[in-house]
């Protein structure tokens, strides 16, 4: 299915540096709400409670919330947690601040609001939160450096650093997102943000594998040129891609429960700006670094000019000749 005129060749690398433009100031703002606003910390990484409760009839999660207002509870964040009967009552703050029958305690509080039960109580402390944080913090890193060898090992090392600025571009996007909108972080915020990396990379390395295509098979001698067709040709596979991810990314937002809300978010807004930077900034980068067409010609020529050699050696030693 071609969804761009099949042949058609857009000038993308003509408009680099507004695109460009564009993405310093989302990721200039993005860094200033991080910086200033934060991020919201949720019980994984801040520490925290969290009491899961059945009601026998619909949860009245407003009557709850009154109930809890007037309580040590004031600050508690009620959802629905996979039927309109159960709730998930999430407390942030150190586990030392917290009755140790915290459970008691919700059976007393929430008698008016019903029948139910408590089904379970899971206390994270402040130590172990902060533990969470950094090997997220690690896991990201490590991510990361890992891309930087794979794409350096597979094509060059201005397409490493090409893919890396890309990735960096999306998740500090997706983060200003996170931060603008107030979203609760945690382990699921982690690992839409480890999502996001995984599929921009994907797009990216596609269009890059188009590159390197274009760069031996083209007769074009001018980057921008061998850039341009190259992911022109890409262009209605990453939108078609791109789209289904959004629509089944959409559907989990709309109907996934509050639950599901954060992780739905994050990857909305990471299938956009990765789509986004795989086409326009990705390339863009890879054509500011000085790419060179002659030099990544020359050095494939050599290196088939030793393989061409290491299986005449190899043939020869196989037929005895050697």
């Amino acid at each position: 299915m071609e969804i761009f005129k099949s042949g058609k060749i857009y000038n993308f690398m003509g408009k680099r540096l507004p695109f460009l433009g564009i993405s310093f100031l989302l990721v200039t703002a993005s860094i200033v709400l991080l910086l200033t606003k934060g991020l919201n910390f949720g019980i994984d990484f801040a520490g925290g409670t969290i009491v899961q409760v059945k009601y026998e009839q619909k949860a009245p999660i407003d009557k709850i919330r009154d109930t809890l207002k007037s309580t040590n509870y004031s600050n508690a964040s009620i959802s629905e947690f996979g039927s309109p009967e159960e709730i998930v009552i999430r407390v942030k703050g150190s586990s030392s601040n917290i009755a140790n029958d915290i459970g008691d305690e919700m059976n007393v509080l929430l008698k008016t609001t019903g029948e139910f039960e408590i089904r379970r109580v899971d206390i994270v402390g402040p130590k172990v939160g902060g533990e969470l944080r950094e090997k997220g913090l690690m896991a990201l890193t490590l991510s990361m450096i890992v891309i930087l060898a794979y794409v350096s090992y597979r094509f060059e090392w201005r397409f490493a650093i090409a893919s890396i600025l890309a990735l960096a571009h999306d998740i500090v996007i997706a983060l200003g997102a996170i931060s603008l909108f107030s979203i609760e972080v945690n382990l699921d915020i982690l690992a839409a943000i480890l999502t996001i990396l995984g599929y921009s990379l994907n797009d990216t390395i596609i269009v890059f594998d188009r590159i390197r295509e274009g760069v031996q098979t083209s007769k074009e001698s001018i980057l921008d040129k061998v850039v341009n067709e190259s992911v022109s040709r890409t262009l209605s596979r990453t939108t078609l891609t791109s789209l289904t991810t959004f629509f089944v990314v959409v559907t989990l937002y709309v109907f996934g429960g509050e639950i599901i809300n954060g992780f739905a978010f994050t990857m909305l807004v990471g299938v956009i700006v990765g789509t986004y930077s795989s086409i326009f900034i990705a390339a863009s980068f890879l054509v500011q670094l000085k790419f060179s067409i002659s030099n990544f010609r020359a050095k494939e020529a050599d290196k088939l000019k030793r393989q061409k050699e290491k299986d005449k050696l190899r043939a020869m030693y196989e037929q005895g000749t050697m």
